[in-house]
């Protein structure tokens, strides 16, 4: 007997890889109600500044911020075919003193632009925490490992002797040069804020009948109920995509360490010097049952150059936003940018695994460091030989 889950496509990042705190975030739940808990904070702002919506309007949004009829959005947008209008009607539902309030002198991408800042704020933070455990897992590693010597690789040839902590730190050092990154763009990722159609805040002009004071007040009110300090001075209809590009960059960097760590422990495990862990039942291969195949690090490999792809979309899309915006972008990121950090996510829970659980062989990593040492030694007999009064 089947499920009619079985019936459709799902995606594999939410069915085998990311986190159930990743998918969470980039579900339509929290998506939906942060854009409730936009209008909320548009509402309060324009109150503040002299707007007459009533308390009770308030009251009625605040209490209705959870419990999303998701069954009555879909009504309302197989109607109106604007998903954003689906939601504001389906508020008013359940907040009738609010009905002619919610989305006051807004645009739609008042809450699709800000709610998907708030959600990538949110996506690198989780990324940051993993990295973190990442970074502390590889330092014990490193430090168990720090005296074991073993060999080099340059031009992916036997060179001088390294150890087997020292090379850790390689993977280390990229993970805090991403972390760094990480940080920059969380500190600095700007709210889009109260803008209007254009960009230009005419609808909120006309709202406060001229004040300027009054726009500026309510962009920065609204910002800092979001718990953002900082909006962009200047935007379209929607915020430059760029800032989707530059989110996207730092994501696949992580992805990119990720991969790197990932091909250079294929190789080691193909030496027979470290492996990734080997579970008591796992099966290799289903013809050679001898095969310790590093399928966890094949994985990490594959989903890496997924996300390396989508650092280039989100470039490839901010370069054909034609003036104040088109709508060519939407559809595009809905995917590139959940599933962008969906699937580091998931590299990062392969790579935690990994790293956890490394297993060195050091009799093997000697037998081959034994093997090169005679090649070696050339170096230090030419050094030797030139002191002596020789040509090098």
């Amino acid at each position: 007997m089947t499920s009619p889950a079985h019936d459709r496509y799902s995606s594999p990042l939410a069915e085998r890889y990311a986190s159930r705190a990743m998918l969470a975030l980039w579900s339509p739940r929290e998506r939906h109600g942060l854009w409730r808990r936009l209008w909320v904070a548009l509402a309060e702002a324009e109150r503040e500044l002299g707007v007459a919506i009533p308390e009770e309007a308030i009251a009625q949004m605040r209490t209705h911020v959870d419990g999303i009829d998701f069954a009555a959005v879909a009504e309302y947008e197989r109607r109106f075919r604007h998903d954003v209008m689906a939601h504001v009607h389906a508020f008013g539902d359940v907040a009738p003193a609010a009905r002619p309030f919610i989305h006051l002198g807004a645009t739609s991408c008042y809450v699709t632009d800000n709610g998907d800042l708030l959600l990538m704020r949110r996506g690198l933070e989780l990324l940051r925490e993993k990295v973190l455990g990442l970074l502390a897992s590889l330092a014990g590693f490193a430090r168990r490992w720090k005296d074991e010597p073993a060999l080099g690789y340059t031009h992916l040839q036997p060179a001088q002797l390294v150890t087997v902590g020292k090379r850790a730190t390689l993977w280390m050092q990229d993970l805090v040069l991403d972390l760094a990154d990480l940080d920059h763009r969380i500190a600095t990722l700007p709210f889009r804020g109260v803008k209007g159609t254009t960009g230009t805040q005419a609808s909120f002009l006309s709202l406060f009948e001229g004040d300027h004071g009054k726009v500026r007040a309510l962009d920065r009110l609204v910002a800092e109920k979001m718990g953002f300090a900082t909006t962009i001075p200047v935007s379209g209809q929607t915020y430059s995509r760029k800032i989707d590009a530059q989110v996207l960059s730092a994501v696949s960097g992580v992805a990119a360490s990720a991969a790197k760590f990932a091909s250079d422990l294929r190789m080691l495990q193909a030496f027979g010097e470290i492996e990734e862990p080997f579970e008591k039942e796992q099966i290799g291969s289903s013809a050679m049952a001898y095969k310790r195949n590093p399928m966890r690090c094949e994985r990490i490999n594959a989903l890496a150059r997924f996300v390396l792809s989508l650092e280039t979309n989100a470039n490839q899309t901010h370069a054909v936003q034609y003036f104040e915006r088109t709508l060519d972008d939407s559809a595009n990121r809905r995917l590139a940018i959940p599933e962008s950090f969906l699937a580091t996510d998931a590299i990062l829970v392969l790579y935690a695994n990994v790293a956890a659980g490394l297993e060195v062989h050091p009799a093997r990593i000697r037998r081959r460091v034994d093997d090169e040492l005679p090649f070696m030694a050339t170096e230090e007999i030419i050094v030797r030989a030139v002191r002596a009064g020789g040509d090098r």
